[in-house]
């Protein structure tokens, strides 16, 4: 069979081109094993270094001693928007909210370094604080790809009562996208006033480490373990 210059020149690119891929893909591959985990936590708090703060710091050295990097994002004090449903998200395909003058979308990029997600939070009136649920209702909706299907946790901290409710309020997002969530030795729960007093709650830290020990041993696991085949969403609104 005669073969052209062109057909020779395109095969001989797409052989090269085959030749230089396959290593390189496998160098990614090795690369990407090789990368240590990283988990973002989001602290809900008002207060920089409050309670909350505590906890999440026990996770985070828990998390370390087991190889798992780990990045706090911080709420803030400055207002936040909740969701007014315009959907320009999705009708943009913009991947994140098309507000962009808080926190959400900041929290929305660092997702995509993530492998893992924890939520924690203060109790107010038996709910987590209002900005923050404003925040993360956003970050579902807009950025959900980027939660999708990561081992998540949350961490209710309260003076005396309501922490229950916190919890798992801040579950159910999670349990919408996939997520398993990563549970510890009793509710992630943790019980302070003032600030940092939460670190003298003997139990709840402790539940804060299993936690993060937890997180770590199902990181690792699923890390090379693809997530199930999802079936194509079957939408059903029940008033007809």
């Amino acid at each position: 069979m005669n073969t052209t210059r062109r057909e020779f020149v395109a095969a001989t690119a797409t052989t090269t081109a085959t030749a230089v891929a396959a290593p390189l893909a496998l160098f990614s591959r090795k690369e990407e094993r090789n990368k240590k985990m990283k988990v973002l936590m989001i602290n809900g708090s008002p207060r920089h270094n409050g309670n909350t703060a505590r906890a999440l710091k026990e996770v985070a050295d828990a998390l370390s001693k087991e190889g798992v990097d780990s990045e706090v994002v911080w709420i803030g004090v400055k207002p936040v928007r909740g969701c007014i449903a315009c959907g320009q998200c999705h009708q943009k395909n913009l991947g994140c909210c098309t507000f962009d003058d808080d926190v959400a979308n900041l929290i929305v990029e660092k997702l995509a370094d993530a492998d893992g997600i924890i939520l924690g939070s203060p109790t107010y009136y038996g709910q987590p604080n209002g900005a923050l649920l404003a925040v993360w209702q956003r970050v579902c909706f807009a950025g959900g790809a980027r939660v999708q299907g990561k081992p998540a946790a949350c961490i209710a901290v309260c003076r005396r009562g309501g922490s229950t409710a916190t919890f798992q309020t801040m579950n159910m997002p999670f349990e919408m996208l996939n997520c398993p969530l990563v549970t510890s030795q009793y509710w992630n729960i943790a019980y302070g006033r003032a600030e940092g007093e939460a670190g003298q709650d003997a139990e709840g830290m402790q539940t804060m480490r299993t936690m993060a020990r937890n997180m770590a041993w199902l990181l690792k696991s699923v890390k090379d373990n693809p997530p199930p085949a999802r079936e194509p969403w079957q939408p059903m609104n029940f008033i007809r």
